[in-house]
């Protein structure tokens, strides 16, 4: 019996993409934000995010599992580590983006980690 979530969907694989453009367009959504480096470094993150979920859906690789999941970890970090989590809006769009992000990441990690290199391959077609 095949659980929901034991397959990897391309819902997944969209929703990733969704999330993308919700980070990239984070710094308008959670106000106006004077810092040009969280504003580049947020964009910089949502596209990466775009990107990874996105080749999910034509080639799909443990690496970009993994590299979600590092995207969802620097957004939770970013407020701490670029001095904004006093901003308020903007650092919970943040925290709550990347605590979307890194579970839907581990969640796609799981499911493919017991895929053959044929099986990730199928994924894509």
């Amino acid at each position: 019996m095949v659980w929901p979530f034991d397959v990897h969907r391309r819902w997944q694989d969209w929703f990733g993409i969704a999330l993308g453009v919700l980070i990239a367009l984070s710094p308008w959504l959670g106000g106006p934000t004077d810092n040009q480096v969280v504003l580049w470094i947020t964009m910089a993150a949502g596209i990466w995010v775009v990107q990874f979920a996105g080749l999910q859906l034509v080639d799909l690789e443990r690496s970009q599992e993994a590299g979600l999941l590092v995207c969802g970890l620097w957004l939770i970090a970013s407020p701490f580590a670029l001095g904004y989590a006093d901003s308020g809006t903007l650092m919970y769009w943040h925290v709550v983006l990347g605590s979307v992000v890194v579970p839907l990441a581990a969640l796609e990690l799981w499911q493919d980690w017991k895929l053959s290199d044929k099986e990730l391959i199928r994924h894509g077609s």
